[in-house]
């Protein structure tokens, strides 16, 4: 299972380790100054055939540590290296000043002086920017004096195109990006490779300004090092989603209310593609009988477009609960299509009211935006709400107020914080949809569905996506799986079939990748 954590949880874990006695603080700094420079080497491996040059820019903190022990790593290997720290080199603490006390045995340390960089870079030639300046510890936005030269420093980086300009290498996370929550605190630059340790942290994997230059994310190739501090997991680590996949696999000599019957709820005529787009997500994904409920009126529309799914007219709000007599009914997916009337907010009451599982989606959250506490004063813990940033803000518009407020102090409200504080307040399971589609229930349990590095799928960026996303949730709760593992399932089998298709994608499209990736998960399961 692989988790994230928070620059406070990795502290924790390091700090136990050395409170143990199997590690000394100084050994951690150089295991992590060797994984920097072997992640390097990998990654391009024409550096490691003979000597070049690197800048290395060292912070206050061990951060900075990690970059002395780079620096020293590359000059034994015959580079010639410049390094330059911001601060007193007096007041590092103590396995930082260690480790910057054996490299100014064999090599200078320049202060932070805009000229003197300037008159670095003015030199050609250089191969590789280390940047361990603030790392995992930074917490505000950058002292004004370091930003100004960053901001004079890392421009002249990327000055030349790619193929012609310095390697920009960032230790643990780039400085300037919160790596609690991803923000950049108006001092970061894209990097082409980061190196972190032991676990990837959350900032690595959130992306609430959305990843730069088009597409790329903040920490560009992420690569994390082991630096010897065990497989212990956190209890309130965040996961990255994974699928289950003991569900795939049905048993045979069953009939299909074995396997569940969704329902899925329709507006008016004109308005039931993206119903339609729910129930086949939930049929693709095995629930063995899936039905669309719609107004008398929009019936022929439905009927003229639907084979294996099933149909109901029904009479309104009261026609719903006479429906759902039929306890095989067991998931509900409300939302899609379905218009922003009263009747809606009807509809969701009568859900709500009954015993199977809900998602609600789309129009079931944004109905309630000017009275939310009616909703959320009648969920449950069988319900999976699914919204986007928009509906989210109209649900929980305060979280979504500390979510959007600029980050003045660490560490930054995050996408988890905020997630996680929905869950609680909702009593059910939320995935809060995005690129970095985080789900939580009320417990705090978390998990991280990236769609990043290599899972991009930017081409989930498409009308009706959204309405699969929900009826594959729908369809895992008819097929019995608990609510959030059918949230996190379904947002990595939504993301795996976007990667599967690749460019072209339309929502249509979704479902039917579907069978090749479940047969991929049972092949990979084997």
């Amino acid at each position: 299972m692989a988790e994230l954590l928070s620059a406070a949880q990795m502290r924790a874990i390091e700090q136990a380790a050395i409170d143990s006695g199997k590690v000394t603080g100084l050994e951690l700094m150089e295991r992590a100054g060797r994984g920097v420079v072997e992640a390097v080497f990998e990654q391009w491996p024409a550096l490691a055939q003979t000597p070049h040059r690197a800048v290395v820019l060292c912070g206050p903190g061990n951060n900075g540590g990690d970059g002395f022990v780079v620096a020293r790593l590359l000059k034994d290997w015959g580079w010639k290296v410049q390094v330059f720290l911001y601060g007193d080199p007096e007041k590092l603490p103590p396995d930082a000043k260690a480790n910057c006390d054996r490299w100014r045995e064999i090599g200078a340390v320049s202060g932070w002086n805009d000229s003197v960089i300037e008159d670095c870079l003015d030199e050609s030639g250089h191969d590789l920017v280390v940047d361990a300046l603030f790392g995992t510890g930074l917490t505000r936005p950058m002292p004004a004096d370091t930003e100004r030269s960053w901001h004079g420093f890392m421009p002249r980086v990327f000055a030349e195109a790619p193929h012609d300009r310095p390697k920009y290498v960032a230790v643990d996370i780039p400085s300037g990006l919160c790596s609690d929550s991803g923000r950049n605190l108006e001092g970061a630059f894209p990097t082409d490779l980061t190196v972190t340790f032991h676990r990837a942290k959350l900032g690595h994997h959130l992306c609430p300004e959305g990843p730069p230059q088009g597409g790329v994310p903040w920490c560009g190739k992420l690569v994390i090092k082991d630096i010897g501090l065990g497989t212990g997991t956190d209890v309130q680590a965040v996961r990255l989603a994974a699928p289950a996949t003991s569900w795939v696999r049905k048993t045979g000599g069953r009939h299909k209310y074995t396997h569940g019957h969704a329902l899925i709820l329709a507006g008016g005529p004109g308005k039931g593609g993206a119903a339609r787009l729910a129930a086949r997500g939930a049929l693709r994904i095995g629930a063995g009988l899936v039905t669309i409920a719609c107004p008398l009126r929009a019936a022929a529309e439905h009927a003229a477009q639907l084979n294996a799914i099933m149909l109901a007219p029904i009479d309104g709000p009261p026609g719903l609960v006479e429906m759902l007599e039929d306890r095989r009914i067991n998931a509900l997916c409300l939302g899609p299509g379905l218009g922003l009337g009263k009747q809606t907010h009807d509809f969701v009451m009568a859900a709500l009211a009954s015993e199977a599982k809900l998602v609600l989606d789309a129009d079931a959250l944004s109905r309630f935006e000017a009275r939310p506490e009616v909703l959320l004063d009648a969920l449950h813990d069988r319900v999976v709400l699914t919204p986007h940033h928009g509906e989210f803000a109209r649900l929980f518009p305060d979280i979504a107020e500390k979510l959007a407020a600029p980050a003045v102090s660490g560490p930054a409200y995050s996408k988890v914080d905020a997630t996680r504080e929905a869950a609680r307040r909702a009593g059910c399971v939320v995935m809060f949809k995005g690129p970095d589609t985080v789900i939580a229930d009320p417990s705090g349990r978390c998990a991280l569905n990236c769609a990043s590095y290599d899972r991009a799928a930017p081409w989930l960026a498409t009308a009706g996506s959204g309405d699969v996303l929900a009826g594959f949730v729908t369809g895992l709760l008819a097929r019995g799986i608990e609510p959030m593992a059918a949230a996190e399932t379904a947002a990595w089998l939504h993301v795996e079939c976007a990667r599967q298709f690749g460019p072209g994608l339309i929502a249509e499209d979704i479902p039917e990748v579907l069978p090749q990736v479940l047969r991929d998960c049972l092949r990979q399961s084997d």
